[in-house]
């Protein structure tokens, strides 16, 4: 069964959110981490409701409506999101009132938008959507759990039109404790030049994008989603790419463009090194995560790029790392893995 990416919106680092260039104006930052861009609210949230919103909430409400506009649909089959975090910025707060407040007389708003579902359910109760809600908290994989399980709707025939969306945000708690952890860099570096030189740690990111995925194809369309895989911890991943190839009837050399998950660094990128250097040594290599920075659900970035490239028939200068000559990109592997435990394969191909 094939499945098509109808719109995609995209809230992250950069120009993303209702621009017409396709990453020709790069953002650069200075830091250890990047923070997202947001759009106007007004212009998809009540005034009212706004102020009641956390940053992840706004993101994700304002890009899942742009999504449907760009579509023209005004209400999808199914709503489901991935998020590996949920709303950090209401859990902490709770929390801290919590004991401010010596566990008396608590404000519940910071409670109730707490939990992971928020997201998904406000732009339900928005939208006025009584339809399949679902939210997927697998850690690196939670976006794409998202999107198996809206693939698995459509082939038992339950929804059409679905939205589907990776939402993550950053705030000072979860920042220094990852930074404590090891993922993120101590010390200021130019996101531009995050991937080389190599070092520990990598800059953390945020952002929500979301897809509405439709088993009808359309001139409009962007791109079809042909294939998705997840994996833990894979023994051989040269050995499983090749494997998920075969199974949709493709081989390496079919791959036009492989988009990678570098972060610059040296733990997390030494298997795209070696496969670049290896199996894809004769194709086109691309890189994201530089522009969006490193979280669980950052591949939402990597397909809305995908699909994107497709469209457009155009790979952006900032993006690409090995450029190999040859006509605009067909078919496009998304590979990315978190911490090196949670591995994800993605196919994308022109309609």
């Amino acid at each position: 069964m094939k499945i098509y990416i109808r719109s995609s919106s995209c809230i992250s680092p950069q120009k993303t959110f209702g621009n017409e260039d396709f990453l020709t104006d790069v953002v650069e930052y200075n830091g250890t981490r990047l923070k997202a861009i947001e759009p106007d609210y007004k212009d998809f949230i009540d005034p009212k409701q706004i102020r009641r919103m956390s940053h992840i909430i706004k993101m994700g409400v304002a890009a899942a409506k742009d999504c449907l506009n760009q579509a023209n649909i005004e209400m999808p089959g199914a709503i489901i999101t991935g998020t590996a975090l949920g709303c950090l910025e209401d859990t902490v707060t709770f929390l801290t009132r919590v004991v401010e407040l010596k566990e008396e007389m608590l404000p519940p708003t910071a409670f109730i938008q707490s939990t992971h579902n928020t997201v998904s359910a406000q732009i339900a109760l928005m939208l006025q959507c009584h339809q399949y809600n679902n939210t997927f908290v697998h850690k690196g994989i939670s976006f794409e759990s998202a999107l198996l399980d809206a693939i698995m709707l459509f082939k038992e025939n339950e929804a059409d039109n679905i939205l589907v969306g990776g939402t993550e945000e950053m705030v000072d708690a979860s920042f220094k404790v990852l930074t404590r952890l090891g993922l993120y860099r101590r010390w200021p570096v130019s996101s531009l030049a995050l991937l080389s030189p190599k070092a520990n740690g990598t800059m953390g990111g945020e952002g929500a994008v979301f897809f509405l995925l439709t088993a009808q194809s359309s001139a409009n369309s962007l791109a079809e989603l042909t294939a998705i895989k997840t994996l833990y911890k894979p023994k051989d991943i040269q050995e499983s790419i090749v494997s998920f190839l075969q199974k949709n009837s493709m081989k390496i050399d079919d791959i036009d463009l492989m988009i990678t998950g570098k972060n610059g660094d040296l733990r997390n990128d030494r298997v795209y090194n070696q496969l670049g250097t290896s199996a894809f040594k004769n194709t086109a290599l691309a890189n994201y995560k530089h522009l969006c920075g490193e979280y669980p659900t950052s591949s939402s970035f990597a397909l809305w790029l995908a699909a994107n490239i497709i469209k457009k028939g155009v790979i952006p200068e900032i993006v690409i790392d090995k450029h190999i000559k040859g006509s605009a990109p067909k078919k496009i592997l998304i590979y990315n893995h978190y911490q090196n435990k949670y591995h994800s394969l993605m196919l994308v191909s022109a309609i």
